[in-house]
């Protein structure tokens, strides 16, 4: 949320005033729930994957994250819900590259007189200490928030959901539990339910992250003391032996809106990379954020530690006061419950793993290795981390909250020679990487965790944000200055200047949210159907008035017409687009010497009022004139150099300069939208505003085969957020449509159903001609399961049936469609009997009985 102070000063007067301040195609789970991969009488253990951004990252439903702590137990390394093989961690660009082995969640607490960890899985026995029920209420639960229509839509909060319930409480009997043998006994349980809700989204400024929500549960009967949770994170980017991680704390705040107003942010990320890029075939990082503790004041700890068995190489950072033996012969590797505890409640924060060397004769509160094996460390050898926080107390029957985010970032590497200053000279190194990314990425996932400027339980703090002056300017000659939501104006008559003030929300008011900003909201679309032809009819009333609730503002920008041949991203082929006359301005910063892009688009009344000669008057003025190599000039301030361009293409005039048109060209925005007190002029019969009514019109259709057809919004975007226009995704609920006859048009016209192909030939490749295998879905079936015989001008309500000559029942189909439905002119048969069997070669009688008892009779020919 933005809010933008206007000072005006002339003649000694002062005047404030203040007003209140975007697509990927995806793998369908039709399931709601995993299918369980292990026995009836075992835990429900499986993995899915979030692929619906550009970071890869699979979960599993038994305290691990990354498929290879799975795998190992046995299980395979594929989706439970597409079956398609899963990436522990790696970004689209290039997913034959991991970034991550395996992670873990770990918990411990004092429980009665004993010291317990309990663990996802345990790198050094490899025992694994946490399993859901057996199937089904084990499963992994699946929502998502694309499409409304299907079942998996309640209740979603993200494009990919995964929800997970898993135990501590199984002691000796599961797969994979082993004795640990460091403390010489079996596990004990803390005796604690974990409810893992994992979420993630496409949009541009969130593809590269995933957020973690844990709620940690007391199933048992014992009070836990001193309770402390952490992630641990076994990466092996590209291989295992070149490995570095670190924190960071701070770093520029990258939506900074100018040089004059800098400021740095709380970035709070744990982050692991390869030394070196490996020749840039993994060039990016991961990294971990912490968004939400149980308490806010909770003690955080970082702690790494490294691992070479071939050279007895075992080290961990150990602060001097708080030295502890480990037992193990070395200072790193955490075994057995006592040691992991305290690793979870030491309270250091290690510093990063390329300072080994070059802090070991400058720094005295840290034990060092020897010098040939910290250099070794520095530069990178088979890294690990942990990230924990507490303490808490968790009576019988109560919960704790934790969330964190695993983030990615792209091309942290810039230089392959950059290796060469490790170990000796870390700090060129450091600035060598480029940790830009995965910043955007980590305060992105911050902002979705908690929106930044949003009162959630509207107790009337909206959270935290900077005050800063954008810089001076001046106004020439201006007669009427509007707001962006015209919600005043001003008169001016001389030279003004004016310095403007925004307020820029950095945090939330701590309740969560988990909430994306979206695209608006799609318009609701018609279809009117004619043989050959279709009309698209919609209305925008919401999509062009509804507020984005993460920037506060109605940043409706368009809308853009596709159609397609089948269901996948790539087929859909852009019709025609609306969108608003708006104008970027491009202003030159005196800093960094360049034009840059820091406001969100201008319509053309603003910019006439405050640039053109004539001021608001001057309908002649036009901004485009005004480009890079000859830009609008304000003499005496360098920072009031602009140019400017279209924001899109400005095909804003229906039926003039776009095919789409307004249904009611003439009528008005309404004064209200409560349809109860506007005026009846405003609305259709059916109760829709009149000024947003849209049709286009596609013809020369070919009425055999089906279509895909969708209206998409798209916005703006925020230039001040970082974030860029955002399109509602063409393969979310498309409408699949035939252009034959509407079932009211068969009715009203009395016309006769009718089959295609008939004859039907095997040999005659109905795929390539469109007729089958372009559904939902289809085009992964056998071609057996894949044949088409269409009936088309049926009643939106029939039943057909397929016979033999012989007058046997070969398939019923019940057509019950209500009459608005795209697809109730139209129908199927699979050639696939009622005994589920491909039918053969012969000839068939079809009969389509409608409700009122009319039956019509016709033959088909099948050769098969």
């Amino acid at each position: 949320m933005r809010k933008h102070y206007l000072t005006l000063l002339a003649a000694g007067l002062a005047l404030t005033l203040v007003s209140g301040a975007h697509a990927r195609p995806r793998i369908d789970r039709d399931e709601w729930t995993a299918p369980a991969v292990a026995a009836i009488d075992s835990p429900a253990i499986c993995l899915a994957e979030h692929n619906v951004g550009d970071l890869l990252l699979t979960i599993s439903n038994n305290g691990t994250v990354g498929d290879k702590p799975v795998s190992s137990l046995g299980y395979p390394q594929v989706d439970c819900f597409t079956g398609a093989p899963t990436h522990s961690c790696a970004f689209r660009a290039n997913p034959d590259v991991q970034y991550l082995w395996g992670s873990a969640f770990w918990i411990g607490a004092v429980k009665g007189r004993d010291t317990l960890v309990s663990v996802g899985y345990d790198p050094y026995s490899f025992s694994f200490e946490m399993y859901p029920d057996a199937a089904p209420l084990g499963n992994i639960v699946y929502r998502s928030s694309v499409d409304p229509a299907k079942p998996r839509f309640e209740g979603a909060v993200s494009e990919q959901d995964f929800i997970s319930v898993y135990y501590d409480t199984c002691e000796t009997s599961c797969r994979g539990m082993r004795r640990d043998s460091f403390d010489g006994r079996s596990h004990r349980p803390l005796g604690i339910q974990v409810t893992q809700r994992s979420y993630a989204w496409s949009y541009p400024y969130a593809k590269d992250f995933v957020l973690f929500d844990y709620t940690i549960r007391n199933v048992g009967l014992n009070r836990l003391r001193k309770v402390y949770m952490g992630i641990f994170f076994d990466c092996d980017v590209n291989g295992p032996i070149d490995d570095i991680c670190g924190f960071r704390r701070t770093m520029p705040a990258w939506y900074s809106p100018s040089e004059k107003c800098r400021f740095d942010d709380s970035v709070n990320f744990a982050w692991v990379a390869d030394n070196d890029g490996d020749d840039f075939i993994s060039p990016d990082v991961t990294g971990t954020r912490v968004v939400r503790a149980p308490t806010p004041d909770a003690t955080i700890s970082f702690n790494w530690w490294v691992l070479d068995h071939a050279r007895h190489i075992d080290y961990g950072p150990q602060a001097k006061k708080s030295l502890r033996e480990l037992g193990t012969g070395g200072s790193g590797e955490p075994r057995g419950d006592r040691n992991k505890y305290w690793y979870l409640r030491n309270g250091e924060f290690d510093f990063d793993q390329v300072f080994t060397l070059a802090n070991r004769s400058i720094d005295t509160q840290w034990m060092f290795p020897p010098p040939d094996i910290a250099a070794d460390i520095s530069d990178g050898l088979d890294t690990y981390y942990l990230l924990s926080l507490g303490p808490f107390d968790l009576e019988p029957g109560q919960s704790l909250p934790l969330s964190f985010a695993y983030v990615g970032g792209l091309n942290l590497h810039r230089d392959t020679l950059n290796l060469l200053n490790l170990p000796s000279n870390p700090d060129e190194y450091y600035r060598n990487l480029d940790f830009s990314n995965l910043a955007y990425n980590a305060t992105w996932a911050d902002w979705v965790y908690d929106n930044p400027g949003w009162d959630t339980d509207n107790d009337g703090y909206f959270g935290k944000f900077h005050l800063c002056e954008t810089g001076d300017s001046l106004l020439d000659r201006i007669d009427t200055l509007w707001t962006p939501d015209s919600s005043w104006i001003i008169q001016i008559d001389t030279l003004w200047k004016f310095s403007v003030v925004d307020t820029i929300w950095y945090q939330g008011d701590g309740v969560p949210d988990f909430r994306a900003a979206s695209p608006p909201p799609r318009p609701d679309i018609r279809l009117i159907q004619s043989t050959g032809k279709v009309v698209i009819q919609f209305n925008g009333w919401q999509s062009e008035t509804a507020r984005d609730f993460f920037t506060h503002m109605v940043d409706f920008e368009g809308y853009r017409i596709y159609m397609a041949r089948d269901d996948r991203w790539d087929s859909y082929t852009l019709l025609d687009t609306y969108d608003r006359e708006d104008f970027n301005k491009y202003r030159w910063d005196t800093a960094t010497k360049a034009f840059e892009l820091k406001e969100d688009p201008f319509t053309l009344p603003e910019l006439r009022c405050a640039y053109a000669p004539l001021g608001c008057a001057d309908s002649t003025w036009d901004p485009l004139l005004y480009t890079r190599e000859r830009p609008y000039i304000v003499p005496g301030y360098d920072d009031s150099i602009f140019y400017f361009t279209q924001q899109d293409w400005n095909r804003s005039t229906p039926g003039v300069t776009t095919g789409i048109r307004k249904l009611y060209p003439d009528a008005t925005r309404p004064r209200t939208f409560n349809k109860d007190s506007c005026l009846a002029s405003d609305t259709t019969d059916e109760g829709r505003f009149k000024y947003y009514e849209y049709e286009y019109t596609i013809d020369n259709l070919l009425p055999t085969v089906p279509y895909y057809f969708n209206v998409c919004t798209f916005d703006f975007g925020s230039r001040s957020l970082g974030m860029p226009p955002m399109e509602s995704p063409r393969t979310q609920t498309p409408i699949l449509a035939y252009a034959q006859n509407s079932s009211d048009s068969v009715e009203a016209n009395g016309l006769k159903v009718g089959i295609y192909p008939n004859p039907y030939r095997i040999d005659a490749q109905y795929a390539a001609l469109g007729y089958e295998g372009r559904g939902k879905g289809e085009r992964d079936r056998p071609s057996d399961r894949n044949r088409r015989i269409h009936f088309y001008n049926l009643p939106a309500k029939c039943t057909i049936r397929i016979f033999t000559l012989d007058g046997d029942l070969v398939r019923e189909i019940n057509h019950n469609y209500d009459s608005s439905d795209p697809m109730s002119n139209h129908d199927t048969w699979d050639l696939i009997s009622r005994n589920t069997q491909l039918v053969v070669s012969g000839l068939y009688y079809w009969t389509v009985e409608s409700r009122d008892g009319q039956v019509q009779i016709g033959k088909l020919v099948i050769i098969m």
